[in-house]
């Protein structure tokens, strides 16, 4: 193994202001999205009790942010991440407070929703590539890895703090049991995610983001610009490879992941849905561990960066080879926690990487594409899952997932220049 950390880079990161304040909003901001994605669902459900309604708000706001995210790329490229971001958290503000008056005035209807959550969509279509791409422009190049650690690390702990407290706060307050008319927690859900919107707002205005060069490309059409991004990915022989690798990942372990696993835990006898917490707990918290690490010891490695990915890769595939077959909870728990903390830990090396090889003028438009092939492959894969599983077991399922995941990261050794992608990437032109 090989060991490249910087103690003084990850020493003058907390002492950097920029990133304190982009950390601090990005906590605020984060714990406050776990609140709407509770008391969103659990709204539909309580005003429609249809599975139906409650597919379509999902679908509304899935897909416009799966649609539109290149084009937010284009945007965050031509306007800077942290004006794109600014923008949306003061949308957000306020859509997310007339969802809190309509709930509390218990005058929110089922096209309201519809529409509301529509706006939000399209709204996420443009902050995730500006969130993910404005650390570059704030932090030098040797304060990404860590950097990139502390913010997943504290995504993934608000996916642990947030449903609880929000689980809590609507218990209390009032769940709508009774009606819309007793939905107050659920209203004040919805306000605390819009302060929190709010709060993140001033918090990102406090950052001093590094001014850019002149670029003339800025200014080419929307559609133009998206082609440039697109063109710059295809050009970049070690972007290009990693991108189709990691698509090839999220049809053939993260798509099937989020079908299979449910179903796992429903038809196993002993099992159920305690279980099923157990195990997306286990994955979470292997995740979180695993981010942790990799902020603390960014340059721990087997080899190179790329060598590490495949051979974490391969590990993961044997891991979900015996997933069908569990017959105890706890069995999935630990298969889970493993994945996680091989996941959680390349995940930060993958996206400091992607950070660095990419151009300032490019990083918009290449994290959208970056987050585009999991927010638009993985629901799609997993509709492809539940109709795979209609022929073949689960058992099979798993097992087949694992060995092809195991076979494409071979291939991907022998055949393509994954294995040589270093940390010490030279940005490409």
């Amino acid at each position: 193994m090989t060991q490249k950390d910087d103690p003084a880079a990850r020493a003058a990161l907390f002492q950097d202001r920029n990133f304190r304040w982009l950390m601090a909003g990005s906590a605020i901001s984060l714990l406050g999205d776990q609140f709407t994605l509770l008391a969103l669902p659990w709204l539909v459900l309580r005003l429609t009790g249809d599975t139906v309604a409650l597919g379509t708000v999902l679908a509304l706001i899935g897909i416009p942010r799966a649609v539109f995210i290149l084009v937010g790329g284009a945007v965050v490229d031509r306007f800077s991440p942290q004006r794109v971001l600014m923008l949306t958290k003061h949308v957000n503000t306020v859509l997310l407070g007339v969802l809190a008056i309509g709930v509390w005035q218990a005058a929110l209807t089922l096209p309201a929703i519809y529409a509301l959550s529509l706006a939000l969509g399209i709204s996420s279509a443009f902050s995730i590539p500006s969130g993910t791409s404005i650390l570059p422009h704030a932090l030098p190049a040797s304060q990404l890895a860590a950097a990139n650690g502390v913010m997943m690390g504290l995504r993934q702990l608000s996916m642990f703090l947030g449903p609880l407290a929000a689980g809590v706060l609507i218990a209390l307050f009032g769940d709508g049991s009774g009606g819309v008319q007793d939905a107050a927690g659920v209203a004040l859900a919805f306000g605390l995610d819009a302060f929190s919107f709010a709060l993140s707002a001033w918090t990102l205005s406090r950052v001093v983001t590094r001014p850019q060069p002149p670029d003339p490309a800025r200014h080419a059409p929307i559609w133009a610009s998206v082609a440039g991004g697109l063109k710059h990915v295809w050009g970049d022989a070690q972007l290009r490879t990693c991108y189709l690798y990691w698509a090839a990942v999220a049809v053939l372990v993260l798509g099937p992941l989020h079908i299979a696993l449910p179903v796992l835990a429903e038809s196993t006898p002993g099992l159920g849905a305690s279980a099923l917490g157990l195990m997306l707990g286990a994955h979470g918290a292997g995740t979180l561990l695993g981010m942790v690490a990799s902020g603390l010891r960014p340059g721990l490695r087997i080899g190179t960066l790329g060598t590490s990915i495949l051979l974490a890769d391969i590990a993961i595939g044997l891991l979900f080879v015996p997933m069908g077959a569990i017959t105890a909870a706890w069995q999935g728990a630990l298969l889970m926690v493993l994945v996680g903390v091989l996941g959680g830990f390349m995940q930060v090396a993958v996206f400091t990487w992607v950070q660095k090889r990419v151009p300032p003028a490019m990083i918009g438009r290449a994290m959208s594409l970056f987050m585009f092939i999991f927010m638009g492959l993985v629901p799609v894969a997993s509709a492809a899952t539940g109709w795979l599983l209609r022929v073949v077991t689960l058992p099979q399922l798993f097992a087949g997932s694992g060995l092809l995941l195991v076979a494409a990261a071979l291939l991907a050794w022998v055949g393509t220049p994954i294995r040589r992608v270093s940390d010490a990437v030279v940005q490409a032109h």
